[in-house]
Parts: C-alpha cells; structure tokens; sequence
C-alpha cells in the first residue's frame, strides 16, 4: 500500500502563488507516475497535471498551462505543484495520486492511491 498526504493549501487572493506539495510512504518503489486533480463543490474531479517517475514526461490540463508546475523528488518520496497567477477559479479541493504505470495520465481511473486532499481558496 502507499499513502499520499498532501499540504500546502490556503486562502490567496488572485495573483498569488502557493506551492502544494504531497509526501508519499508505503511501497514507494512501487510508484510511476504522479498526479494532482481538483473538485470544486458540484463539480467533477479535473485532471490538473502528471508526471512520471523520472520526471522527464509532465502533462497539463489547459487551464492551468504556463502558470502551475509539477515537479518531484524522488528520494524525497515527494510531488510539488507550483502554482502561480492564481485565479478565483483554480478554487478547488486539490488531490494528489500515484499510478504504477509509467506514462503520466491526465485520467484518474489511472490512479491507484489517492490523498485525502487539500483546500485551495482564490479571492478575487
């Protein structure tokens, strides 16, 4: 089993910048690719961005290409989701998850373990 427990959220304001990260334990090695999705209330979960082990292949959705980063350390055990000129509408529960397969993908049956999630709240 792995378990991911993410951190790093808060309340901005529409500009800001806030850095998610999410720790993973367990059977690390088992591990592939990384990912962060998002739900926001009534809303279905939303592919954000993936990585793989390696960190040479990232994926993107387009809402939030140019502006957030995805990034991992693996002696860390650790994913990072750098997010910059946030917007009102990046509010959103943001989760992360692990894959054991190779290719980053934006699809979260993908995903074998999840993180409980964190808050993200942009004011405008």
């Amino acid at each position: 089993q792995v378990q991911l427990v993410e951190s790093g959220g808060g309340l901005v304001q529409a500009g800001d910048s806030l850095r998610l990260s999410c720790a993973a334990s367990g059977r690390t090695f088992s591990i592939e690719a990384m990912g962060w999705f998002r739900q926001a209330p009534g809303k279905g979960r939303e592919f954000v961005a993936a990585i793989n082990r390696p960190g040479s292949i990232t994926a993107y959705a387009d809402s939030v290409k140019g502006r957030f980063t995805i990034s991992r350390d693996n002696f860390k055990n650790t994913v990072y989701l750098q997010m910059n000129s946030l917007k009102p509408e990046d509010s959103a529960r943001y989760y992360c998850a692990a894959a054991n397969t190779y290719y980053p993908s934006g699809t979260a049956e993908t995903y074998d373990y999840w993180g409980q999630g964190t808050q993200v709240t942009v004011s405008s």
